[in-house]
């Protein structure tokens, strides 16, 4: 079961005890544990803490592996996601309950604190059974001695609720407005410091847009799906359950329940695909090529699914798409997105976009939706707010400019580049085209928002030219979005 496909965790039915039902899993399979969601939930958090996992592939991964299904599953979902989505104010909370630094804290018993405030702070359990069931799981992945400190802990946890620890542990808002919305909302400062710039809001103004911003990427949120065009058809997601989308002409809602349930997501005839993700490639297409349309290029196209509308986009119009991504394994998963799209459109080859396997001026449209961040998608991979550092974008912001000045040579005159971040930071947005603008005099930026009529609230940047998606207004992930056409000299 995926993140997005998870019921709200509700208050055990009486007589039943979650965790029940042990014994012996499939044949060469060890013992289902007594407490399955749990011990699920535990093994992601511990994964995502010691080996950079990414939660939305693990977890489905295990609860398919152990058979966890039904209340179960749900419950695995909601303490996998919202312990990481909190932890920043669970750890604030946690902090005053240890006598050392939370850091001193053994790496394999934190992961179970955390997991215990959740319950304690967040969601119906009884505080007694969750400190129980938290001290048994404790026992058994940090043994007896640990767990007894693990009991300590909870046990002071218990003593308040979430509102009367916020006042214990979050700075004041007048004097320090951002410390106290990184605190109750659970971003690091660092990130409430940029979004907020990006929102053009300053500390003295309150921070108002700011907080709703970073209470949506708190916020659980509905899967989108895409049905490919020429292959499927929204109302045929729609006829298997799905609610029609806002804005795309090819998505849909699902409310609950597991994508691959859905006939044409099992066929690959749709796919699991944000509605902003649908629209900055729906944009690229709208774009008048002024001549040629019958070569586009994806320059760095993994795990695929904005290469896999595209190649069918160009195929109902007879055009070919070439889908590069550097890491071979990421170049497979696009290959399964581009097949059998309509007239065979789709090709995925394993090329470095940087150095492209390609002639200059080849191609008449190009996306580049570059390496980033990630921080426009922390609805869906909150752990990666607690990854990424200022460092991570001074890293990451010479490989978005050479991929973008890539793109811009790829694409013949009077063609057009769109440029695409799942990260609203200026950094990576703003300053990477400016940047590329300044240095050439062949290209225009054309007015992004203009090719988006349907979707209010777009514009930012220079004279409102860029396209920026938010959690908060759109309800999608915060995606960017540049339109740049190359001049005809």
């Amino acid at each position: 079961m995926s993140e997005q496909s998870r019921s709200p965790h509700r208050r055990p039915r009486r007589g039943h005890r979650p965790g029940k039902g042990g014994g012996s899993g499939p044949s060469g399979q060890p013992p289902r544990p007594r407490d399955p969601a749990r011990r699920t939930a535990y093994d992601v958090l511990l994964a995502v803490e010691q080996r950079d996992a990414y939660a939305n592939l693990l977890l489905p991964a295990l609860l398919r592996e152990r058979g966890v299904g039904g209340r179960d599953a749900a419950l695995a979902t909601e303490l996998t996601y919202g312990t990481l989505r909190h932890q920043g104010t669970y750890d604030a909370v946690l902090q005053r309950c240890v006598d050392r630094t939370l850091a001193s804290v053994d790496r394999e018993a934190l992961p179970v604190l955390r997991l215990g405030a959740h319950q304690l702070l967040s969601t119906n359990i009884p505080s007694h059974a969750a400190v129980s069931a938290t001290v048994d799981l404790a026992r058994k992945v940090v043994g007896h001695h640990r767990a007894r400190f693990v009991n300590a802990v909870l046990r002071k946890v218990s003593a308040r609720d979430l509102q009367a620890w916020i006042s214990v542990v979050a700075p004041d808002r007048g004097t320090d407005p951002s410390g106290y919305l990184s605190v109750v909302h659970s971003h690091p400062r660092w990130v409430v410091k940029a979004l907020a710039r990006t929102l053009g809001e300053h500390s003295s103004t309150g921070l108002v847009e700011t907080e709703r911003l970073l209470a949506a990427q708190n916020e659980r949120p509905r899967v989108t799906l895409v049905a490919k065009p020429g292959r499927a058809r929204a109302a045929d997601l729609v006829a298997a359950g799905a609610e029609r989308a806002r804005y795309s002409p090819y998505a849909a809602y699902l409310a609950e329940g597991d994508p691959s349930a859905v006939r044409e997501v099992r066929q690959h005839r749709a796919a699991v695909q944000d509605e902003a993700s649908q629209m900055v490639a729906l944009a690229l297409t709208r774009v008048d090529a002024r001549g040629r349309d019958a070569l586009w290029l994806d320059v760095c196209a993994g795990p695929g699914g904005k290469a896999g509308l595209l190649a069918c986009l160009a195929g109902q119009r007879e055009a070919r798409l070439l889908a590069s991504e550097a890491q071979p394994g990421r170049a497979g998963l696009v290959a399964t997105a581009v097949h059998r799209a309509p007239r065979d459109a789709g090709r995925a080859i394993a090329a470095d976009g940087t150095a492209p396997a390609w002639r200059p001026g080849t191609f008449d449209r190009v996306l580049v939706d570059v390496p980033c961040t990630g921080l426009g998608a922390l609805r869906r991979r909150p752990e990666a707010r607690w990854r990424r550092t200022p460092q991570s974008v001074e890293e990451l912001v010479p490989l978005q400019r050479d991929l973008l000045t890539s793109a811009v040579e790829s694409v013949r005159p009077g063609g057009v580049v769109a440029y695409v971040t799942c990260s609203p930071l200026l950094e990576e947005t703003d300053a990477v085209v400016g940047e590329v603008l300044d240095g050439r005099g062949d290209l225009t930026l054309l007015r992004a928002p203009d090719y988006l009529d349907e979707v209010p609230g777009l514009a930012a940047g220079p004279e409102g030219r860029y396209a920026q998606f938010w959690p908060h207004r759109h309800g999608t992930d915060a995606m960017f979005l540049a339109l740049l056409r190359r001049d005809v000299r």
